[in-house]
């Protein structure tokens, strides 16, 4: 049985993200992601106007002239939603935590998938694969993976990046738009992310709050790991306390951004103290910008 005020949360998120998805990200997804996943065809014989990149540099050395590859595009695309269920995610300082955030993210996503006739599926993960929803259409299997975002009890607290884009690679074969949705609070996926970016259409969606850069001053205070359990009583009053606390803090920010410029994935920030929708219209002109 849903409880009756998680129910009214889903509605509240469905009407707020349809309507965002109906007046802000028109055309957006459309012309960003509609008509860039494409299936090789043939090869044929370059002729002027011809994109360099489509060559086919194996077949024009054993033909001695250029040939190109010839694709169709692909009637519908699978966009995927990895979506980190990790103890960290529970976790907000504005007014809400990281994992409604999450799922409001995700219904903006999946309902703009929807609109475009394209597939939706889920892969919510910690240090451990915990839930996988089959690429589904409808306004109903959209209501289920925000309900499943909101609703799922996780039995891991860790995050493993590495694992879910594994499992991402097993069970879509074909190319995807995937939307990795986490704090990135993790170590040694780097790997796993260059691998996940080449076959799929990565990415990544980072998550994180105001407090988790800066630290107030407010005397003694107990800090808890959510993902280790692990507690630490540090004196927040002392200038140089809080100076280290920041410094750690951009250098997991420099470090998280190299790995995905390393991956040459394009990331979205957002941050929990703010709204969403700039960084997501910055993301979509910078795409755009791009294809054009």
């Amino acid at each position: 049985m849903i409880p009756r005020e998680l129910i009214s949360k889903i509605r509240r998120i469905q009407i707020y993200t349809n309507r965002m998805v109906s007046d802000v990200f028109a055309g957006s997804y459309l012309s960003v992601f509609k008509g860039r996943g494409m299936e090789f065809d043939e090869v044929r014989e370059y002729q002027p106007g011809d994109e360099v990149r489509d060559i086919d540099w194996n077949v024009t050395a054993r033909m001695g002239r250029p040939y190109v590859k010839k694709f169709v595009e692909e009637r519908e695309l699978t966009v995927m939603l990895l979506v980190d269920g990790s103890g960290s995610q529970f976790f907000g300082t504005r007014e809400r935590f990281k994992e409604e955030l999450a799922a409001e993210l995700c219904a903006v996503l999946a309902f703009s998938a929807i609109n475009n006739q394209d597939k939706v599926g889920m892969i919510i993960f910690t240090d451990r694969i915990e839930k996988f929803v089959p690429p589904a259409k409808g306004t109903q299997h959209v209501l289920r993976v925000i309900r499943d975002v909101l609703h799922h009890k996780s039995r891991g607290t860790g995050t493993d990046i590495s694992l879910a884009l594994g499992y991402l690679n097993r069970v879509t074969p074909r190319r995807t738009v995937a939307f990795l949705i986490s704090d990135f609070l993790a170590s040694g996926y780097e790997k796993a992310l260059k691998i996940a970016a080449r076959r799929h259409d990565l990415i990544p969606v980072r998550l994180f709050d105001p407090r988790e850069g800066k630290l107030e001053a407010a005397g003694l205070i107990r800090l808890a790991d959510p993902e280790t359990g692990r507690a630490v009583v540090i004196d927040s009053g002392d200038p140089r306390v809080r100076e280290e606390f920041s410094r750690r803090a951009r250098r997991r920010e420099e470090e998280i951004r190299r790995l995905f410029a390393a991956a040459g994935v394009d990331a979205i920030h957002i941050s929990n103290g703010s709204s969403y929708v700039p960084a997501l219209l910055r993301f979509f002109r910078q795409r755009r910008r791009r294809f054009q």
